[in-house]
């Protein structure tokens, strides 16, 4: 039997800040590509809506929300804590300020589904098309099929957790509890 949690003391905390304890996914880098432009951006706003379907919040005036929105499809990127810098420099330029791989040496490699690039330096990569639209116009979100992953085999990838104010959580191991799990919720 585990021993019983403690108790925590809670303080009042300024609504407008709530992401920062409930960001749970890491910041990913998006990769899109229309006729001849391609961008990168870095993105916090995301979900997993089902198995390999992902809902992404992109602002409209986000030089990427048109080529997404033309190009109906993506790569979701995952980058890990040697990108932290490179993540927030890209968070911190627009799309209009020139090619985003070669401002930030990283490697544009070929998808085998969607015309938009991979990010070699990214330990995962999702090829996404766009699943439905509905929400775009309202809201921003994206929603998106995942059709092809990429994945290193890395046990325990460092990836990035934004907590606001510039500060990240790193992602840094796991705990194992499977033999908790009744079989059929181990999916």
């Amino acid at each position: 039997m585990a021993a019983k949690p403690r108790l925590h003391r809670k303080h009042d905390f300024p609504v407008d800040r709530t992401r920062e304890q409930l960001e749970p996914g890491p910041i990913v880098l998006i990769s899109s590509a229309y006729k001849r432009a391609r961008n990168i951006m870095t993105l916090g706003w995301h979900m997993m809506l089902d198995y390999s379907v992902v809902g992404c919040y992109v602002w409209d005036a986000n030089h990427s929300f048109e080529l997404f929105r033309r190009s109906k499809q993506c790569v979701i990127n995952v980058p890990t804590r040697e990108l932290v810098d490179t993540v927030v420099r890209i968070g911190n330029c627009h799309g209009t300020e020139g090619d985003k791989f070669e401002r930030f040496g990283l490697t544009a490699l070929a998808a085998s589904k969607v015309d938009a690039p991979l990010i070699g330096e990214c330990y995962a990569s999702f090829e996404c098309r766009l699943a439905d639209a509905s929400q775009i116009a309202k809201r921003g979100l994206f929603i998106w099929d995942v059709v092809k992953a990429h994945v290193a085999p890395i046990k325990n990838p460092e990836t990035l957790h934004y907590r606001g104010q510039g500060v990240f959580r790193l992602a840094d191991g796991s705990i194992n509890r499977r033999r908790l799990f009744k079989p059929d919720r181990l999916e």
